[in-house]
């Protein structure tokens, strides 16, 4: 579903980012990828939904390249940053017609997900009130209800978990398996390791914009903690 192929981003300076990262993530895949603050995480996600350009390398998602096709990526593609942009003189509900308008959703399909999803999120009565009257958490929700409603083949998330109190969390990792077991695939980074260990089923650790290890959870992990296996990686390589 995603192929990343010798990326490399660099900044004024010859600095570079992100130096050759090459990953797989595969339908069904819920791909955690970690990394300390300025490791190369952000920048290879913005460039995966093509908001950051990039020169060398390419990146794939459903076989079409991010820098030839990007509608053709885009279309199956949805994105959440940590801190999401929204558009604050909309209400809820008009910011969610919004996205379905862009994304073509049928209006059967748009208010059955926005229900459901409204419902589980604990929103649905909020939807009438303007975006600038939302707390953090809840424009957080209804960032994750609009990258939702056109059902993505691939959704991408940027620290998912900032800003949500437990239940929404625990919400979110639910519906992230779910559409991954419908043949959906995910590709977030987290600062969570205990979370990452106990949802993803591979893995991927960056550091100074190289990729450390990557792999099946339980192969990177082996008998220790994710946290543990993560800190020692960052200590020593």
């Amino acid at each position: 579903m995603l192929t990343i192929k010798h990326f490399t981003k660099s900044y004024k300076g010859g600095k570079k980012a992100v130096n050759d990262l090459n990953l797989v993530v595969e339908k069904g895949d819920i791909y955690g990828f970690i990394g300390h603050n300025g490791a190369g995480k952000t920048t290879t996600i913005r460039a995966v939904v093509g908001v950051l350009d990039f020169e060398e390398g390419d990146i794939e998602i459903g076989g079409h390249s991010i820098k030839k096709d990007p509608l053709a990526c885009k279309a199956i593609t949805a994105y959440i940053p940590d801190n999401p942009d929204l558009y604050d003189h909309l209400t809820g509900i008009q910011y969610l017609n919004f996205i379905g308008d862009l994304f073509s959703v049928s209006k059967a399909d748009r208010e059955s997900l926005i229900k459901k999803y409204g419902d589980e999120f604990e929103i649905t009565s909020h939807f009438g009130d303007l975006i600038s009257s939302y707390s953090h958490g809840m424009k957080q929700k209804l960032a994750i209800i609009s990258a939702l409603i056109h059902k993505p083949k691939l959704l991408v998330l940027d620290e998912p978990f900032v800003g949500l109190d437990p239940k929404a969390a625990h919400t979110l990792k639910k519906i992230m398996t779910e559409i991954c077991s419908q043949g959906s695939a995910i590709f977030f980074s987290t600062h969570v390791l205990d979370v990452a260990e106990k949802l993803c089923n591979k893995i991927a650790i960056i550091k100074a914009g190289e990729l450390i290890t990557h792999g099946k959870t339980e192969e990177v992990k082996g008998d220790s903690s994710l946290e543990d296996v993560f800190l020692e990686l960052i200590k020593h390589d």
